[in-house]
């Protein structure tokens, strides 16, 4: 390919292209009032509409992505909730203090309904909005630090409060050397 075709391409690739369309004739007569008003061509007043449109989509798509995110988050957090709540009420059974057989060395030792099975790690974060602690169900302010708990399942996420994150179980290595 010569220096030549570079620049065709180049210039095919920004040049903008031409629809056509359709409209009802109350639409026609809008879009060109609009544009004697403007005073600029038809089709100028339709890009603006055109661009604007998308730009409404993208912004009320990412909101309406961020609120099902709060509602799934709330979700998880209830479930929680019931769960401890369930736990709590099956110890008051009777016979629930008996002894129950220790997993054999096949089975896992986490507990199915461990909030964090599956996580990979956190990273710190300060809260935009105000959030509740996936584990503890505390409530957290905006402002304040908080953590974003990342598992290896694609998009499951969680916020927690510092307090509600386990200890190290062995020392790091790095800080006790300093």
């Amino acid at each position: 390919m010569t220096d030549g075709d570079d620049k065709k391409s180049g210039r095919d690739a920004r040049k903008e292209r031409v629809l056509h369309t359709r409209v009802p004739a109350i639409l026609e007569h809008e879009l060109k009032r609009v544009a004697t008003a403007w005073r600029v061509p038809v089709s100028n007043v339709v890009r603006a509409l055109l661009e604007d449109a998308l730009d409404t989509l993208d912004v009320v798509g990412k909101k309406a992505e961020g609120e099902l995110r709060g509602v799934a988050e709330l979700l998880a957090t209830e479930r929680q909730r019931i769960r401890r709540a369930s736990t709590q009420q099956f110890g008051k059974m009777p016979g629930a203090d008996e002894e129950v057989p220790a997993p054999s060395a096949a089975e896992p030792e986490a507990a199915p309904d461990d909030p964090l099975r599956g996580a990979m790690g956190v990273t710190p974060i300060t809260l935009v909005h105000d959030a509740t602690c996936g584990l503890t169900g505390e409530k957290l302010a905006a402002g304040t630090d908080a953590y974003l708990v990342l598992f290896d399942e694609p998009g499951r996420q969680m916020i927690t409060g510092r307090d509600a994150l386990p200890n190290p179980s062995t020392p790091n290595k790095e800080t006790a050397d300093d």
